[in-house]
């Protein structure tokens, strides 16, 4: 019996195999092991490339289509006028376990279950290693000199679940100093998640406002990914969880663009996390994303400089949609159509 095709709906169910792998891949090395991972890109980004002056890491949604998000991101690319010579593309591929088994992959292929890589878990095998470990290996690429001698800027983005890998790598992330040494700018942009992590106990109410949620409630609501307790090991140093305080002020100081569908707005929809620490956070991801917006803006009062908010009018749950924006467009690639 033939199958379904997968498509870049994220109403497609997701757990099956991915139509299609990356062809080229990314040696990971921890103290903890090594693999490797997929990466679709345009062009060989291993070898020198030293005219390229931004680079665009895309995060494919729970669908793992990463071939998908690739073709999304040259699009996108060619809409703001970049091209391959100026402009770097990298799709990393984070795989099930199902998936190495349906391409009979290479057994240094890093798998994790379903959707464990959107909060930064560890892979399954061969090594226990965190999907924000491969976007440390991937930074750490970009960052030497040799190789990308006009490097300016670099762009971390996703969609729906690779957004939500976006926001909490923003949190979490600590490998920004190879980077920020050369004077290389490192941005987020964050469209459509699911959910978003809140750094102590207060979540929305109807009024607009916050307050104190009641554990009894969701005893499960302030975990990470939705808060930081019980957090990741990757988010630990020498095994110790660095402080919610100290995880903020970075957040805060980051530059991170979160774009949000003002017409993804539907409390039933198939995609949309509706396990009680989500629905913490509001009824679907337009009023979730406003919410942490006036959150963020509520606990720094200062103002936050570099933090953005934007709502494409129109546009639902569709990677297309938002990317192909205006505003999309400008916070990839720093321009409009």
């Amino acid at each position: 019996m033939t199958q379904p095709l997968i498509t870049d709906d994220e109403r497609a169910p997701n757990e099956r195999p991915v139509a299609a792998v990356a062809s080229r891949h990314l040696n990971v090395t921890t103290p903890a092991g090594s693999g490797t991972v997929p990466v679709f890109a345009n062009g060989d980004w291993l070898a020198p490339t030293r005219e390229v002056r931004r680079a665009v890491i895309l995060i494919h949604g729970r669908l793992r289509n990463g071939d998908t998000y690739f073709d999304l991101a040259q699009r996108s690319c060619a809409l703001a006028g970049g091209s391959a010579a100026d402009t770097l593309l990298i799709v990393p591929q984070f795989l099930a376990t199902a998936d190495v088994q349906a391409h009979a992959l290479p057994p240094s292929t890093l798998h994790w279950d379903w959707t464990g890589w959107m909060g930064g878990e560890n892979a399954e095998g061969p090594a226990p290693i965190s999907s924000f470990d491969v976007l440390d290996a991937i930074l750490h690429t970009l960052a030497w000199r040799e190789q990308f001698a006009s490097l300016a800027e670099v762009v971390i983005a996703g969609h729906s679940g690779g957004a939500q890998v976006v926001q909490r790598y923003a949190v979490v992330a600590r490998s920004e100093a190879p980077l920020t040494a050369r004077g290389i700018a490192l941005r987020y942009v964050v469209a459509n998640p699911s959910s978003y992590v809140y750094f102590d106990a207060m979540r929305p109410v109807a009024s607009g406002s916050f307050a104190e949620f009641d554990r009894a409630a969701c005893p499960s609501f302030n975990r990470w990914k939705y808060g930081l307790e019980d957090l990741p090991a990757y988010a630990c140093d020498a095994g110790r969880a660095v402080s919610a305080a100290a995880l903020e002020a970075r957040y805060a100081q980051r530059d991170v663009t979160v774009l949000l569908g003002g017409a993804d707005c539907d409390p039933q929809h198939p995609a949309l996390d509706r396990s009680c620490a989500a629905q913490t956070q509001g009824n679907h991801r337009l009023g979730r994303g406003l919410a942490y917006a006036r959150y963020m803006t509520v606990r720094h009062p200062e103002g936050l400089a570099t933090h953005r908010t934007f709502v494409i009018d129109g546009v639902g749950h569709d990677a297309k949609g938002i990317f192909a924006s205006p505003e999309g467009l400008a916070a990839l690639f720093g321009t409009g159509p």
